[in-house]
């Protein structure tokens, strides 16, 4: 019988798809008989997260251990890093997995420090698209690429949500010259049931980071154009915080939307569904979004943008998928609102997302490369 692991998580915000990500593997992990701690950023997150803080502190042998962590490099890093390398020293871990840009550097540099006083520790990194979103012709993507190729050599395995990104990191940053695996996030059981439309839902649904780079601003737009085109007054909810929501609110305002459009703070993803009949997830960029297959397992058609790893669950000549510009969007959910049935068969099947996006899976590839890590070290 294999010995317990004693596995560290490590990444800045407790928020959105990584937290999603971290959340599922703590888990599946735990019930195998590890013991698992998490290390973040307590500046991050709402009352939302902290109720699922709660929920799993009993589970965590290792603890969930909070101290504030800058989101861009500048002076408080040199403070932010010793506070979280001492806190991880003192967990002892065998196991130090980053998630993220900021996580993915704390998880290597400390892992390697760790090594120093003789411990035995895996480094594995997981970008979740992170710094591999900057373009690589500009100032800033440059450092971040450097950076990276830096950090290889304290990585011991990269770990790929998506083809897409491990795509995006051998163009921007090279090809790994460490082992690397392609591991999709997966779903529990319980997330392959229908979330039916509640009595007088919207139209559509919004439900996500309030960032840019996610799309709020082009599902604003394309509610507009989508009123415009078929001469319907349109209904939708947006669920989700983020610093830019203040600049929402002020965008449905300016287009006359106010009235039709219900903005909520973050809940959970199947008691959002229910809000309105139709998904969309406009993102500029993504790498594999968690929302995107908990919709389609909940049987909720979706407008998607063919942007990160989204064509990978979809399939890349999919009709449902769009590019990230407002008229394309309206485009589809035009043909959602109109033709309901025939946009919903556009949708992969139950089945299909089954047999390839299953939380068990995903945390059996992962323990298998902290194993084999771990295998190689000793060696």
């Amino acid at each position: 019988m294999t010995p317990p692991l004693r596995i560290v998580h490590c990444f800045r915000s407790p928020v959105g798809g990584i937290f999603r990500h971290v959340r599922d593997l703590t888990e599946a992990q735990v019930a195998a008989g590890h013991k698992v701690g998490i290390v973040c950023d307590s500046s991050t997150g709402g009352e939302f997260e902290e109720k699922l803080f709660a929920g799993m502190a009993d589970q965590l042998a290792l603890g969930i251990h909070r101290t504030p962590m800058q989101r861009h490099i500048g002076p408080g890093d040199v403070a932010a890093a010793w506070r979280t390398f001492k806190i991880i020293k003192e967990l002892q871990p065998n196991v130090l997995h980053g998630h993220g840009a900021k996580g993915g550097v704390y998880a290597r540099l400390f892992g390697s420090l760790l090594r120093v006083f003789r411990s035995r520790v895996a480094r594995l990194y997981s970008p979740h698209g992170g710094s591999l979103h900057y373009d690589e012709h500009t100032a800033t993507g440059k450092v971040f690429f450097l950076l990276e190729r830096l950090m290889g050599r304290f990585t011991d395995h990269l770990l790929f949500v998506s083809e897409y990104e491990r795509r995006a990191y051998r163009k921007k940053v090279g090809e790994p010259p460490i082992p690397n695996s392609l591991v999709y996030n997966g779903l529990r059981p319980t997330e392959f049931v229908a979330v039916p439309a509640a009595p007088g839902a919207s139209d559509f649904l919004y439900i996500g980071m309030m960032r840019d780079l996610k799309g709020p601003d082009l599902f604003i737009d394309a509610l507009a154009q989508v009123e415009m085109r078929t001469g319907r007054i349109v209904t939708a909810e947006m669920v989700g915080d983020g610093d830019d929501l203040p600049k929402y609110h002020e965008q449905v305002a300016r287009l006359g939307l106010a009235e039709r459009v219900r903005f909520h703070p973050p809940m959970p993803a199947r008691e959002a569904f229910a809000l309105a009949r139709t998904i969309v997830v406009p993102s500029r960029a993504e790498a594999m979004p968690y929302i995107v297959l908990e919709a389609l397992a909940a049987g909720k058609p979706m407008v998607a943008t063919a942007v990160g790893g989204i064509p990978e669950i979809f399939g890349p000549d999919s009709p449902a998928l769009v590019t990230p510009d407002p008229a394309a969007i309206a485009g589809n959910m035009v043909k959602a609102l109109t033709e309901p049935e025939a946009y919903a068969a556009l949708m992969p099947s139950g089945e299909e997302l089954r047999a390839r996006f299953g939380a068990d899976v995903m945390a059996r590839k992962i323990e298998q490369a902290y194993r084999e890590t771990l295998g190689a070290h000793a060696r």
